[in-house]
């Protein structure tokens, strides 16, 4: 792990864009994934044969790119009773979480006299992304499928990069999905958004990805709802725990959040140099203790003041923030961005990885400030359904009709003076 030390903050912002700075850079990928994605909805599913054959390595690409019922019963009557165990409670605690507000609906009476009401619905179709690679993540199979039966969307889809894991396909068959796909990049993102022979397209495409699963969820935007860019991981704890326990458990953290891959960024805050000269000699041991490679960076900082920190932390906008000693968890009610947040010892970032309950599908690289983690609300949409009387009618034609004909748009006008009576009767010149 790759070790920055910053002694004070002179600047929030400079600090929060040289921290920032510090992840490598992604290469550029637009143009490339714009053809996989303009190709896949020309050709379907020969395109994807061929994209699953060169970027995958697919073995027998010619079997249907559905994963039979069958596979999916063998892998979860397979899987070990300790991750079915830890499985289930993930599932539970994922689906409490995201029932909670789905349903509700609001009727107002407004000042004219008419009614509206907002009511939400849940989409019909939502694909959930399971990113492939060295290790298998049922995790977050559990994150979008639970929190997407939790809003009550009716068909939840699953596609994974081929050949596919028998944990994944467990996983599926646990939860109760039917629909599982061999699919992975750009070309199962495309695959989603347009359809093809094989795969019908759905409202919404959520779930983690590569970069370029992530830049084609982007360029189809205009086609499905998709969830926040899902780009490299990170971590940031504010402490002013004094006790040796806790510091390891923070270097514990942070060794953990390390493990996503070389281009996360864990980070360390707080107002005691000497607090920051522990934790970094237990990072070091801990390193060297537990033979971790990680290429990831890890900075720690020295603010003037708490406040200084959670300033420095607003701004930051971590994926994931811990707080942790009595002075720094008095802040969470001051936490404005953070994708979630973690307060208390005992309160590790790990667990919202797995079994919460909270949704470990977060907004990355800064966008907790204007973005949320998955929920149920990204199944749902809103409708209003307006209802005018006699009562209002006069009134809102009077003020409607004027901003219409300041807009230079006549007809929008009588299509509302219209409706009252004496209106039409005597309609205006």
């Amino acid at each position: 792990m790759r070790f920055e030390r910053r002694g004070g903050i002179a600047d929030v912002a400079s600090l929060v864009a040289e921290i920032r700075g510090l992840a490598p850079s992604a290469p550029a990928v637009g143009q490339s994934v714009a053809e996989i994605v303009a190709d896949v909805a020309a050709r379907g599913d020969a395109a994807i044969v061929e994209y699953s054959e060169r970027f995958d390595g697919a073995g027998d690409v010619s079997a249907p790119l559905r994963v039979p019922a069958a596979e999916l019963e063998a892998a979860l009557a397979g899987l070990d009773p300790a991750v079915r165990a830890g499985l289930e409670v993930a599932i539970a605690n994922v689906a409490a979480v995201g029932a909670i507000g789905v349903g509700a609906q609001v009727e107002l009476t407004l000042a004219q006299g008419h009614h509206v009401l907002v009511r939400e619905m849940p989409l019909r179709r939502a694909a959930v992304y399971v990113p492939g690679g060295q290790a298998p993540y049922p995790s977050t199979v559990v994150m979008g499928v639970v929190t997407a039966r939790a809003a009550g969307v009716e068909e939840v889809v699953v596609v994974t990069p081929p050949p596919g894991d028998s944990v994944i396909f467990a996983t599926c068959a646990l939860i109760g999905v039917e629909e599982v796909y061999r699919v992975g990049g750009a070309q199962a993102i495309a695959a989603l958004a347009y359809g093809s022979e094989q795969i019908r397209a759905v409202d919404v495409i959520v779930g983690p990805g590569n970069l370029y699963t992530q830049t084609a969820k982007r360029l189809v935007a205009d086609r499905v709802a998709t969830d926040s860019f899902a780009g490299p991981s990170d971590l940031l704890v504010l402490f002013d725990a004094q006790d040796a326990g806790s510091i390891r458990l923070i270097a514990l953290d942070l060794l953990a959040q390390a493990e996503h891959g070389a281009a996360s960024t864990v980070i360390a805050v707080a107002a005691d140099a000497t607090l920051l000269d522990a934790l970094e000699s237990d990072l070091e041991a801990l390193s060297a203790q537990r033979g971790l490679a990680s290429e990831a960076t890890c900075v720690l900082v020295g603010a003037a003041d708490l406040a200084q920190a959670l300033e420095f932390a607003n701004a930051y906008a971590p994926e994931h923030l811990e707080l942790i000693g009595p002075e720094a968890e008095a802040l969470a009610p001051r936490v404005r961005s953070a994708g979630c947040l973690f307060v208390g010892w005992p309160s590790a970032t790990a667990f919202g990885d797995y079994v919460a309950g909270s949704n470990h599908i977060l907004p990355t690289a800064g966008s907790a400030r204007f973005s949320s983690g998955l929920s149920a609300r990204m199944f749902r949409r809103q409708m209003a359904e307006v209802r005018i009387d006699p009562v209002a009618l006069a009134a809102l034609a009077s003020a409607g009709g004027a901003i219409a004909d300041a807009e230079g748009f006549p007809m929008h006008a009588e299509s509302m003076r219209a409706r009252i009576p004496t209106i039409v009767e005597n309609p205006s010149p």
